[in-house]
C-alpha cells in the first residue's frame, strides 16, 4: 500500500479506538444513576439491572464477533469498520434517549452485535504494515485505547454533574463524525486477492474455545487465565455501583477514579511490564500479579474510607503484569503454527469472564447492599474476586509443581 493512504488508514483506526474507549469510559460514571432514573429503583437493585446490562453486551459480542470477523476477510476491512461506527452512534444515541430501562438493553446489544471494531482495527494493521512493522503498528492501538480510556471516564465525570444523558450524546456525536470521516478518507486496506470466502465454520463463536483440545499444554494456565480474569471483570461490572453505595461518590468523583487507573495502567503497561518479565520471567511476574491482585481485591472489601481507594490503585498496579505474563506462558505451549488460534481462544475465554462476571459480582453487591440485607456488607464482591484469584493462584503454584514431577519422571 501507498504512503499516502497506509497513513489515512492509520489515523482513521487510532482515531476509531480512541472513540470507541472514551465511548466506554464516558458513560461508566453516569450509568447507575441513569438506570434509577429509568427503572425507578433503589441504588442497589440498579447494581443487579447493571450486571444485566453487561450481561447482554458481553452475549452479543461473544455471538456476533467472529461472524463480523469472517465478514470483513470476505468483503474488506472499510464496510465493517465504517458499519461498526455506525452501530456504535445508534447505540449511544437509543441510551442517550430512553425513556425506558429496556432501551438500554436494546442499545446494549447494538453495541455488542457492532463491536468488532477492535479485531478488525488489528486486522487493518496487518493490512498496511509488514511483520517486521506490526508489532509498533498494534503497540499505537494499544495506546490509543489506553489515551481513551484515561479521556472517557474525565468527560463522563465533568459533564454528568450536568445531567445524565449528556455523555451518551457526546459519545453518539464523536462515533458520528469519526464515520463521516472515513467514509471520505478510509481506504480499503484489503487486498482482493487475500480474501477468502465466507464460513459458516469459522463463524461459530465457540469454535476458538473447542481448539483446546489441539493445545493441551495450555489447558493449565487457560484454567488460571479463566479465574484471574473473570475477577480483574469485577472492575466495569460494578465499581460505578459500589463506589456510590459505599462512599457516596459523584459522578465526578468516580470519572476521576477511572481516569486515576486508567493513568496507572498505561504507565505500568508503557514502562515496566516488559523489563519486569524479560528480569524475573513470566511465571514469578504471574505470581506476582495474582499475589497482588488478591491483596488488593481483600483491602477493597475492607476499606472504609474513599481516599484510600486512589492508594490501593497505586499499590495493586503491579496486577497489570498478570495479562501479558500469563499470555506469554500459553504462547511457549504452542508451535508457531498454532498462534493465531491461541490468539483466537484467548480472546473466547475473556468473552467468557466477561459474561460470567457479571453473573457473581453484581447479585452479591446488589443483596448485601440492600436496606434488607442479613448483613450489610458492600465489599462482599470483592471477597469473591479475592477468592477467584486465590484460586488462580494455586492453580498455577500446582501446575509447576505437576510440571516438575513430569520432568523428573522422563529424566528417571
Amino acid at each position: 500500500m501507498e504512503e499516502k493512504p497506509r497513513k489515512a488508514a492509520l489515523r482513521f483506526v487510532l482515531g476509531t479506538i480512541f472513540i470507541y474507549a472514551v465511548g466506554f469510559g464516558i458513560i461508566m460514571p453516569v450509568l447507575p444513576d441513569l438506570v434509577v432514573e429509568l427503572a425507578d429503583v433503589t441504588l442497589p437493585e440498579a447494581t443487579r439491572i447493571g450486571g444485566w446490562l453487561i450481561l447482554t453486551y458481553a452475549l452479543f459480542q461473544f455471538a456476533f464477533g467472529p461472524l463480523v470477523g469472517n465478514i470483513s476477510d470476505r468483503f474488506g476491512r472499510r464496510p465493517v469498520l465504517l458499519l461498526s461506527l455506525a452501530g456504535f452512534s445508534i447505540d449511544y444515541a437509543v441510551m442517550g434517549f430512553a425513556p425506558v430501562i429496556g432501551w438500554l438493553f436494546v442499545g446494549r446489544a447494538l453495541a455488542g452485535t457492532f463491536g468488532a471494531a477492535f479485531s478488525t482495527a488489528y486486522a487493518t494493521i496487518a493490512d498496511i504494515y509488514d511483520e517486521e512493522n506490526r508489532a509498533r503498528g498494534f503497540g499505537l492501538i494499544g495506546a490509543a485505547f489506553g489515551t481513551g480510556f484515561i479521556v472517557g471516564p474525565a468527560i463522563g465525570g465533568l459533564v454528568g454533574e450536568f445531567g445524565t444523558r449528556l455523555p451518551f450524546f457526546i459519545a453518539a456525536g464523536l462515533g458520528a463524525a469519526n464515520l463521516l470521516y472515513g467514509f471520505f478518507v478510509f481506504p480499503e486496506t484489503l487486498a482482493s486477492e487475500n480474501r477468502r470466502p465466507f464460513s459458516l465454520r469459522r463463524a461459530n463463536p465457540l469454535g476458538a474455545l473447542l481448539k483446546l483440545r489441539l493445545m493441551p499444554g495450555v489447558l493449565p494456565i487457560a484454567l488460571v487465565y479463566f479465574f484471574w480474569m473473570t475477577a480483574q471483570q469485577i472492575y466495569p461490572s460494578i465499581w460505578s455501583y459500589f463506589t456510590q453505595i459505599r462512599f457516596g461518590w459523584t459522578p465526578g468523583i468516580i470519572g476521576l477514579s477511572l481516569m486515576w487507573t486508567g493513568m496507572i495502567m498505561a504507565a505500568m503497561q508503557a514502562l515496566a511490564v516488559g523489563p519486569m518479565v524479560k528480569r524475573f520471567g513470566e511465571r514469578t511476574c504471574a505470581v506476582l500479579a495474582l499475589a497482588v491482585s488478591a491483596a488488593g481485591y481483600a483491602m477493597y472489601a475492607a476499606n472504609p474510607y474513599g481516599w484510600v481507594v486512589f492508594v490501593i490503585m497505586a499499590v495493586t498496579a503491579l496486577g497489570a503484569l498478570g495479562g501479558p505474563a500469563l499470555s506469554a506462558m500459553m504462547s511457549r505451549r504452542v508451535p508457531a503454527d498454532m498462534q493465531g488460534e491461541l490468539q483466537g481462544f484467548i480472546a473466547s475465554i475473556t468473552a467468557l469472564t466477561a459474561i460470567t462476571a457479571p453473573l457473581i459480582f453484581n447479585p452479591s453487591l446488589a443483596y448485601f447492599s440492600a436496606a434488607d440485607a442479613p448483613v450489610y456488607f458492600p465489599g462482599a464482591p470483592w471477597v469473591l474476586a479475592a477468592i477467584l484469584a486465590i484460586v488462580a493462584l494455586l492453580v498455577l503454584l500446582a501446575s509447576r509443581r505437576k510440571r516438575r514431577i513430569g520432568e523428573a519422571a522422563s529424566a528417571a
